[in-house]
């Protein structure tokens, strides 16, 4: 697996050199991009579509935000998706993949080994399964109980110091009771709990609201987790808890909007699943 430092030598998946290869920068359309595309080898047109307004959409995003989009990571999830478009979109430039199962990173381990891409576990994690979901990905996105993180944290032990799992905490903002995630009156138990813990290293939060046929309804709910994070900066100094981690195919470009630092977009890269 690869260190999460060279990901950020190489700005947290090179959106920036990817838009420039597609060339899809700020203000360009796609109408022209099919040749572009056919010269990338081995991905299908489909897909090579699929990226290239995926990437348009975090470029107009961070536009409107005033932001940079090479500050933004783009997550492929290829959660029911082949090896193979895994390997084509890496071969473009993605180097984030998330995962929503540990049996379905096994299952595809052997095939995508020798990729140096960073690995995300963004589905809950069972607690005895945090052992293997340690060992599997680079960063463990959905932390939500101090026991998971405890078990993450005894699993690295022996790890050195310089290679603690990076985790992110996964804040409730789907009050749906089946939906997984802290609820604000744990949060700030949960975030001291885990900042002790030796071989972990706490990045942010991750959070999914509810789905609404208007993605614009998100908006409320990405800016309650992104003022959450900035209360908790509060007392830890503004350099601490970087990573927002919000919004996926149908509503990324909002929550870009709102300061997510980093998206999980499956279905627009990938096209619909492969599988149940």
């Amino acid at each position: 697996m690869v260190p999460l430092t060279s990901c950020r030598k190489t700005r947290r998946g090179g959106i920036k050199s990817r838009i420039l290869m597609l060339n899809i920068g700020r203000g360009s359309r796609l109408g022209n991009t099919h040749a572009r595309i056919r010269a990338m080898g081995s991905m299908s047109i489909e897909l090579g579509k699929n990226l290239a307004r995926v990437h348009e959409r975090i470029e107009l995003a961070a536009s409107r935000a005033g932001r940079h989009a090479e500050d933004i990571t783009l997550v492929a999830v290829s959660k029911t998706h082949s090896a193979r478009k895994i390997k084509e979109l890496y071969e473009a430039g993605i180097r984030h993949f998330g995962e929503n199962r540990v049996q379905e990173r096994e299952s595809k381990l052997a095939q995508v080994a020798s990729l140096d891409a960073v690995w995300h576990m963004i589905g809950h994690v069972q607690k005895n399964k945090a052992a293997r979901a340690a060992g599997l990905f680079d960063s463990i996105d959905s932390v939500d109980s101090v026991e998971l993180a405890e078990r993450l944290d005894r699993t690295r032990a022996g790890v050195p110091k310089e290679k603690r799992l990076r985790v992110l905490i996964e804040f409730k903002l789907d009050p749906e009771p089946a939906k997984s995630g802290v609820d604000e009156k744990e949060l700030s138990r949960i975030v001291e709990a885990v900042l002790r813990l030796p071989h972990l290293e706490l990045h942010g939060l991750m959070g999914v609201p509810p789905y609404f046929d208007n993605p614009e309804e998100t908006r409320v709910y990405f800016r309650r987790l992104r003022d959450l994070r900035d209360a908790l900066r509060s007392t830890r100094g503004t350099e601490s808890l970087p990573v927002l981690s919000m919004g996926m195919s149908e509503d990324f470009d909002v929550a870009i909007e709102e300061g997510a630092t980093e998206v999980r977009v499956g279905t627009a890269l990938f096209g619909e699943r492969e599988q149940s």
